[in-house]
């Protein structure tokens, strides 16, 4: 068995699990909602409880306190893709088993199941160059328009219509991508011109990408 990569901090890496046996881990927009706001909640090194009113900005952690920046994220039925940076030690690991914790305890008491939700420990990469970070933030910004859900920009359920300034709060810390392009609607075009090389060899980049 090869050695786990060992996560360092101030480095970024594309994150990524799925369902056990590939099963939805979504079914409505409320298991997607309550999963994003867990994404904002659970930020923290403390203990957080998901609180039954909807959140406003106020609930969201401060800059000193997130474990990690949320960079990008797409999540789709059955799998989600996310760029973080590692804020503090263990980060990345406790921001991702709080989140996949909360939202496995209440897809199986809302759906009367029981069991394992997610497919074991989640997939780590690191991001060792602008280039790939740039390319890697296409790819989970535009991951349902790759998969031939719904085109990105309109796909409520990513990061893409955030950095596109068509969604409000923002859940991303997104400026070391955005400020590296002249505006969002440059931006958009990188993105969709990447995207179309992704769509017609996502079969063969296994290292970075679920299926």
């Amino acid at each position: 068995m090869s050695r786990r990569e060992k996560i360092i901090i101030g480095e970024y890496y594309h994150i990524f699990n799925r369902g056990v046996e590939k099963r939805k881990v979504f079914n409505n927009n409320r298991d997607y909602s309550r999963f994003v706001n867990a994404m904002i909640l659970l930020n923290i090194e403390k203990s957080s409880k998901m609180p039954s009113k909807k959140i406003d900005i106020n609930d969201y952690p401060s800059d000193n306190e997130r474990l990690v920046d949320i960079v990008a994220y797409c999540l789709n039925s059955n799998h989600f893709h996310f760029i973080l940076k590692e804020n503090k030690k263990n980060g990345i690991a406790t921001f991702i088993k709080k989140v996949c914790t909360s939202h496995a305890m209440y897809f199986n008491k809302k759906y009367k199941r029981s069991g394992v939700l997610f497919q074991g420990r989640f997939k780590s990469k690191h991001i060792d160059s602008n280039d790939l970070l740039l390319y890697l933030s296409a790819y989970v910004n535009c991951n349902s328009q790759i998969h031939r859900v719904k085109d990105a920009e309109e796909y409520l359920w990513c990061s893409f219509p955030e950095y596109l300034e068509k969604s409000e709060p923002s859940v991303c810390q997104k400026d070391i991508i955005i400020n590296q392009f002249k505006d969002s609607n440059k931006y958009k075009k990188f993105c969709l011109e990447k995207i179309i090389g992704m769509i017609e060899k996502k079969d063969d980049e296994k290292l970075y990408f679920l299926e």
